[in-house]
């Protein structure tokens, strides 16, 4: 009798131990679930549980303090980035009125009577102008299209139409270079929902990093999937520049020419587009592919 009294009580113990754990089971799923809709989501709703064991509700409650600390730097950050933006915006526009003017009162100098020096001197502060405000052109634009958020107009766009446009829109600075493209578009036209400036924009700043890092050769291949890959040798480049090319702010050059947003403005166009962009290097040949969106 008393080994059937011990058998039933080990057997209420093990149905209880399971009950417990399959409570604890439920309570960590729904904590799971939670956590991941909370960072999902931008939501001041905490985790709760049905659950009533203890440990349970203080592993809910312990995340729910590393929740609020996480949701108010994210928007600690947002804000910092949203500051950071407008201030961008704001210099930036706020440097092309002096810019102008200056740009102004070089036409009339260059039409005032000059000694050779004064002329090379001229010259020089030209070049600087220009460069100047090329470099403050491209920071605006930035600025604006990261404000944007991808707000551009959407419509059916024959890719390898605008691709050619582009080309051709180059042809003068790609022959000062030697550089004769080799463009392989397929017969049948590439169609996709895009915002067509913005792809034009795109290969624009694609054939600017040819200008300025190509050894004189350049293929153009479009496919029918909507693949678009820009090849050209670059034996000044190496693994880590090229890993580095879309980084913000990142120029190969030394003498920093170029702020170096150029293809980080391809980059982050292509992105709200819902397409990709990326850059391969291996024996010397620099492979930038871009991925445009499903028809």
């Amino acid at each position: 009798m008393w080994l059937w009294v011990s058998v039933g009580i080990m057997a209420v113990i093990i149905i209880l131990l399971l009950w417990k754990v399959y409570t604890l089971q439920n309570a960590a799923k729904e904590i799971e679930s939670a956590f991941a809709d909370r960072l999902a989501t931008d939501t001041n709703t905490l985790i709760d549980i049905s659950s009533g064991d203890p440990t349970m509700r203080r592993l809910a409650n312990g995340i729910n303090i590393q929740l609020r600390k996480l949701r108010e730097e994210r928007h600690r950050f947002e804000q910092g980035d949203l500051e950071l933006k407008n201030a961008v915006t704001n210099i930036s526009h706020d440097l092309r009125t002096p810019l102008t003017a200056i740009c102004g009162y070089l036409d009339l100098l260059e039409g005032e009577k000059k000694t050779d020096e004064a002329e090379r001197y001229l010259r020089i502060i030209r070049n600087r102008t220009e460069l100047l405000t090329q470099l403050t052109e491209e920071l605006f634009r930035y600025s604006m299209i990261l404000s944007s958020e991808g707000g551009g107009i959407r419509e059916a766009v024959n890719v390898g139409g605008v691709l050619e446009e582009s080309v051709a829109s180059f042809y003068t600075a790609l022959s000062r270079r030697n550089i004769v493209p080799n463009i392989r578009i397929p017969e049948e036209k590439v169609i996709r929902t895009l915002d067509r400036s913005a792809l034009a924009r795109v290969f624009s700043n694609l054939l600017n990093n040819v200008i300025q890092r190509s050894d004189g050769d350049l293929e153009i291949t479009l496919f029918k999937t909507g693949v678009i890959v820009f090849t050209n040798t670059a034996s000044g480049l190496n693994e880590v520049q090229v890993g580095r090319l879309f980084d913000r702010f990142y120029t190969v050059e030394a003498a920093r020419k170029s702020t170096g947003l150029g293809l980080t403005i391809a980059r982050t166009l292509m992105e709200q587009m819902n397409g990709s962009i990326s850059a391969e290097y291996k024996n010397n040949k620099l492979s930038i592919t871009i991925m445009l969106p499903e028809e």
